[in-house]
């Protein structure tokens, strides 16, 4: 199962790529990997790693805290208790 920081991380990215209207192609070819790890990265099935995430947030022109912002570590918690 997915961490709860990867899905949110994943899911900023696909709002943010959006937002800018960019397919996932697009940032995957300016990236530099292929459109399905992008993939991958949107629904949290692979984690991005830090430099990864650095040259996503580039090509987004946001900074990488972005990606974190509006995470609540206590929603998941209450997640996994109620799980």
């Amino acid at each position: 199962m997915p961490h709860p920081v990867d899905v949110h991380v994943g899911h900023t990215i696909r709002n943010t790529r959006r937002a800018r209207a960019l397919t996932q192609q697009m940032l995957a070819a300016q990236v530099g990997v292929k459109f399905q790890q992008i993939q991958k990265y949107e629904t949290g099935a692979n984690r991005v790693s830090a430099s990864r995430l650095w040259e996503i947030a580039q090509v987004l022109d946001v900074p990488v805290s972005h990606f974190f912002e509006k995470y609540d570590p206590n929603a998941s918690k209450s997640d996994e208790r109620t799980s």
